[in-house]
């Protein structure tokens, strides 16, 4: 079946290019209507196999296959996004600037994780941004470090009526670069979904009934059942 429509686009095509595929089709003036289509098929099945030679083979493989689907382009699109927890990695990127919910997880950073390892700022980064996603909490990252409630506020830095200034300029470098990174779309692969995080100096109530996730550094993390 595929081969006669492999005849048939071929001879299409010939015919469209030359106009002459068929000029030496006679067809027969015998009184009966049987013999007369015997011929013509006879005829017609001759031609074909006169017009399929007469295509070159690149032609014929083309027509045998048929179209091939176009991959679609890479050019564009978004690349993985591949972090390391060292200075030498935080560095080499571009210098950290962006709008009002990078500034909140920059200050964030600052206040709660300064004096932790690359690893466990990346993680309370990971903390808050995981609250945005949750549908537990604020929507932006501002509204998730401000947010406030009968307990005090969910970042210490936040309610501890201290004027929000950084003074470490290296400490405010690196804790813009972590939070431009990580509103990029850095993977979160730390922390395993956290929501909540304590110093190893504390034990909050929820502690006991959340599971932890991970330990880094002076914190503990555990994600909201």
């Amino acid at each position: 079946m595929r081969l006669r429509q492999v005849w048939a686009m071929a001879a299409f095509a010939v015919f469209a290019q030359g106009g002459a595929a068929f000029a030496d089709v006679t067809v027969s003036q015998s009184n009966s209507p049987e013999l007369g289509m015997a011929e013509q098929m006879a005829s017609l099945m001759g031609a074909e196999h006169a017009t399929v030679g007469a295509i070159p083979k690149v032609k014929l493989a083309a027509l045998a296959v048929g179209p091939r689907l176009t991959a679609p382009s890479k050019k564009g699109a978004a690349e993985p996004v591949v972090i390391r927890y060292d200075d030498s990695f935080l560095q080499a990127q571009a210098a950290p600037q962006g709008d009002a919910e990078w500034q909140c997880l920059k200050t964030a950073l600052y206040f709660e994780a300064r004096g932790e390892t690359l690893k466990g700022q990346f993680a309370v980064a990971e903390v808050i941004l995981n609250r945005v996603d949750s549908p537990d909490y604020p929507k932006t990252v501002c509204a998730v470090v401000h947010q406030g409630g009968r307990r005090g506020c969910q970042f210490s830095f936040v309610c501890d009526g201290n004027k929000d200034v950084m003074r470490e300029k290296g400490a405010a470098d690196r804790a813009g670069r972590i939070a431009r990174i990580m509103l990029d779309g850095a993977p979160r692969a730390l922390t395993q979904g956290a929501t909540h995080f304590h110093t190893r100096a504390v034990r909050p109530g929820w502690a006991h009934r959340f599971p932890r996730t991970a330990a880094i550094g002076a914190h503990l993390f555990y994600r909201q059942p």
